[in-house]
């Protein structure tokens, strides 16, 4: 090999003599080597009749093509049916996609890449399972060695997806996973990268794949964007914004929304779409009408078939919801009686016949033979088991345990209840609810200082959060919201019994504040009483269920994650491999949520009550509550009081209430991931050093705190990633919360929000005992059930929700569970799949767990006469409504 060398001192050469002297000179040269020029010679043997003259102008390689041997490798390129173009020009040609196979080993002789293989794919079949296949011939040489990566650009007119490539080696056939969207050249003239399945944390990376790394984050970082404004889908650039798209103030002042991201209302940040502003307020950003950008592999894949999947049927319900609100009476009147409720599921509404929603809820849509369609509800499981419960204090009570929300109740630990915020501007703080009403309740069990002291005391909480919004909120059309506290006594076996509600309205400028405890009654007004006061706690639970339990600390929380992992760690990055599983479909979800769910006039606003404040609400528990080190679910139950620290027990933690069905499911769950997330990263990171000497990762975690939750950047919680522990605890919390955590607060949704009296979401009327007109209390004395039905949501609210809430509940037929089947690169790895393995098998031993446990007589919080089983928790399930089931991420 000879190098130019500039130095008078070092050995010169004349370059023809040179070669003509101390080589064999190949019978032609591609090009002259310019004369006059002085090299060091650097003698390496055995080279194969190759040298490499290098000058400050061009590189010149020589090869013996005769005295290089090559082999044939053959590569199938499979691709999804359903996904594909039709067959276009290139493909008849041969050259839809251009290959290249990228070695991982440097050419030992001149310490260069070595020379990428290449050749046009070509299609060639469709096979039996529905999936089309591209074919390629490379002409390889015999030490080309390992194949780290693979380029493609594709020569077609439109995009394509690709799911794997199976590369036919001598040793063995290799693999390479892709499951992503291709763009065509004429969007996007860069040729895409893939790995191997083989993971590498940064500083061990093969030096010939560094610069492709490095190139890779670049492109997603939005780096090499050359246009500026919208993002096109091709782009694959993931960035941050604020939720400045939630409102539309150019069509209406009244429909513009806060900015939800900086001092005045903190929050997570969501992905950056480049849309222009909006003309009369150019901190918000346009909304468009069909789609919201995410990156292009975000969204969901097309299921073989026209089945809809839950984001497209949530971008149709905007078109739904005006004809089933056609297709009702009064629909802002409340039902009429009960039977008319049970009629949604017995009877179900008449459609019209062109009203064209059988493909979009088909489920609930049942075609008639000579009338027009029929919107029948299936009957959800709480209805089926026992129809009356919903009414019964000791489901009421059960329901904080082992219902849709189990993330509220918590343990009393001071007392007198006392509230926190301002009385100049709210009033009396100190609560109603005394010592003497507790002991009277719980009188025969014990005093109301062995309670307390024995930590018998639970409560629902929602009295300072709601307390600042109940006269904004009542100033809606057809709206009232109280602040509240529910008070619950923790029996011997385990079950928990109300004791009492206290409803508060704050005072203002007309008014004194309005305030009453209620308690479970023993004549019929105190018991009606009781029960309308119960109807608006539940309401309130719901409300905090849907925008805070849900959308908040799940989908919202986890969306600056995933932007940050695609920014900046690397595919082949074992901890991107570890956690992207449970990042599938989040951002797109998320954006469809933002088109229906969460916007002005959205699903929520319209049928929740904090209305048109339901995402600043959301913001104010972001900014007071939410925090990263108890979001894990040791740490979240620690801090309710539910569970203290206990090496000796099974999980680390001891339960304040025994039996917690949602508690003693979900910590197995727990330590199984938490356990597969250790095995995992122990492998990859044998020392500490490792963890912060790895610049991607300490880049994904900064990026994670000081941006995508920037708004709490500060807080001195925020784990530090400087050990092994460090990363596991922060891998298994995100993990949780993707999986556990979201498939606890959504997949149970229909079964016990379908029959809305169990889980009203909005109250329409206030208590009949605060400040009533004569009329009032006539009309409750007279016909209590009539008081009830107006409180309840209206026709149209009902109906909308048990929609929503069926599409939300349901599992997709292709759904990814916890446990069901490896990433490849897991499987590529020997100890990592030994690991799954290991994985999978403590899932499979929970789902037995679970099925015993619900059996189990002595358990009265998850098994007894007319009590639905708790299986939110199970990690398979049958897609469709099934009340169970956890997939690795939130992806509906």
């Amino acid at each position: 090999m000879f190098c130019k060398e500039a130095s008078s001192s070092l050995q010169t050469l004349n370059i023809a003599k040179s070669l003509s002297s101390e080589f064999t000179k190949p019978s032609a040269l591609v090009n002259p080597l310019s004369a006059g020029h002085r090299y060091k010679l650097f003698p390496r043997p055995n080279l194969r009749g190759r040298c490499t003259v290098t000058t400050s102008k061009f590189d010149i390689d020589w090869i013996a093509k005769d005295n290089v041997k090559k082999i044939k490798v053959k590569g199938i390129i499979t691709a999804k049916q359903g996904l594909l173009p039709s067959v276009g020009v290139t493909d008849l040609l041969g050259v839809s996609l251009l290959v290249e196979l990228i070695s991982a080993e440097t050419d030992p002789r001149t310490l260069m890449e070595k020379d990428p293989v290449k050749d046009n794919a070509r299609r060639v079949l469709l096979d039996a399972h529905g999936e089309d296949q591209y074919e390629c011939v490379f002409d390889m040489p015999e030490d080309f060695g390992p194949v780290g990566a693979i380029r493609v650009l594709n020569q077609d007119l439109k995009e394509i997806f690709l799911k794997e490539m199976k590369l036919e080696l001598p040793d063995g056939s290799v693999t390479f996973t892709f499951n992503s969207w291709v763009a065509p050249k004429s969007e996007d003239p860069t040729k895409r990268t893939f790995f191997s399945n083989k993971s590498y944390l940064p500083l061990k990376t093969p030096e010939p794949l560094k610069q492709l790394r490095k190139q890779e984050l670049e492109t997603l970082q939005g780096k090499n964007r050359e246009r500026a404004g919208e993002f096109e889908k091709f782009e694959r650039v993931y960035d941050y914004d604020v939720y400045n798209d939630l409102g539309s103030p150019d069509k209406d002042p009244e429909l513009a929304r806060p900015i939800l991201g900086g001092l005045s209302h903190p929050y997570p940040r969501r992905c950056k779409t480049g849309r222009k502003p909006c003309d009369k307020d150019p901190s918000a950003e346009t909304r468009k009408a069909l789609e919201f950008y995410v990156p292009r592999d975000e969204e969901f894949t097309t299921v073989k078939g026209a089945q809809f999947t839950g984001t497209a049927v949530l971008a149709a319900l905007p078109a739904v919801f005006p004809q089933i609100e056609a297709a009702l009476v009064d629909p802002n009147m409340p039902f009429p009686h009960f039977k008319s409720i049970e009629d949604l599921f017995e009877e179900g509404i008449e459609l019209p016949k062109d009203a064209g929603l059988f493909p979009v809820i088909p489920r609930l849509v049942k075609a008639a033979a000579e009338a027009d369609d029929i919107l029948q509800f299936e009957s959800p499981s709480l209805l089926d088991k026992d129809r009356f419960s919903w009414i019964r204090d000791d489901e009421f009570a059960r329901q904080t345990l082992a219902g849709l929300n189990p993330y509220c109740i918590q343990l009393v630990q001071e007392w007198p209840l006392k509230s926190k915020l301002d009385p100049a501007v709210y009033g009396d703080p100190n609560s109603l609810i005394t010592s003497e009403i507790v002991e009277r309740e719980i009188k025969g069990f014990m005093s109301f200082d062995e309670a307390l002291e024995n930590k018998r005391l639970f409560m629902l909480d929602y009295h300072d959060l709601l307390l600042p919004y109940v006269n904004k909120v009542r100033a809606l059309d057809d709206s009232t919201l109280y602040a509240s506290r529910a008070l619950f006594f923790l029996s011997d076996d385990s079950t928990l019994r109300p004791v009492a509600i206290e409803l508060t309205r704050p005072q203002d400028v007309n008014r004194p504040q309005w305030r009453q405890v209620f308690t479970p009654g023993y004549d019929a007004t105190s018991c009606w009483l009781w029960s309308l006061a119960k109807t608006h706690v539940i309401s309130h639970d719901a409300g905090y269920h849907q925008l805070i339990s849900h959308w908040l600390r799940t989908h919202c929380c986890i969306e600056p994650y995933i932007i940050a992992a695609n920014r900046q760690l690397s595919a082949m990055h074992p901890i991107y491999r570890l956690l992207h599983p449970h990042f599938r479909y989040t951002m797109e979800i998320n954006a469809r949520a933002r088109q229906v769910l969460i916007n002005e006039g959205g699903i929520i606003e319209s049928c929740f009550w904090p209305g048109k404040y339901s995402l600043e609400l959301s913001s104010d528990v972001y900014d007071k509550l939410w925090r990263f080190d108890r979001e894990g679910l040791p740490a979240d139950l620690i801090g309710r009081g539910l569970a203290v620290e206990d090496e000796t027990a099974e999980h680390g933690v001891r339960l304040t209430i025994p039996d917690f069905p949602f508690a003693n499911d979900g910590l197995m769950l727990w330590d199984a991931l938490k356990e597969w997330v250790t095995d995992y990263v122990n492998h990859y990171y044998p020392d500490s050093e490792q963890v912060t000497l790895d610049e991607e990762l300490q880049g994904w975690w900064s990026e994670v705190r000081n941006i995508g939750h920037g708004d709490k950047k500060n807080e001195p919680w925020w784990p530090v990633l400087k050990t092994q522990d460090d990363l596991i605890e922060v891998v298994t919390t995100i993990a949780w919360v993707a999986s556990g955590h979201h498939a606890a607060v959504n997949f149970g949704q229909y079964g016990y929000g379908g029959y809305f009296p169990n889980r009203p979401t909005t109250s329409r009327i206030k208590m009949p005992v605060e400040e009533p007109t004569d009329e009032e209390l006539k009309e409750f004395y007279e016909d209590p059930e009539k008081t009830m039905l107006k409180t309840f949501p209206s026709k149209k609210q009902a109906t909308i929700v048990m929609v929503t809430l069926d599409l939300l509940s349901a599992h997709s037929p292709d759904e990814e569970y916890l446990g069901e089947n490896p990433e490849a690169s897991w499987a590529h790895e020997p100890v990592i799949y030994a690991a799954y393995e290991r994985f999978k098998g403590k899932l499979q031993y929970l789902e037995g767990v679970i099925d015993e446990r619900n059996v189990n007589v002595s358990l009265k919080n998850r098994t007894g006469a007319g009590v639905v089983k708790y299986e939110l928790l199970k990690p398979i399930s049958e897609p469709g409504v099934t009340g169970m089931g956890v997939p690795y991420s939130v992806s509906i």
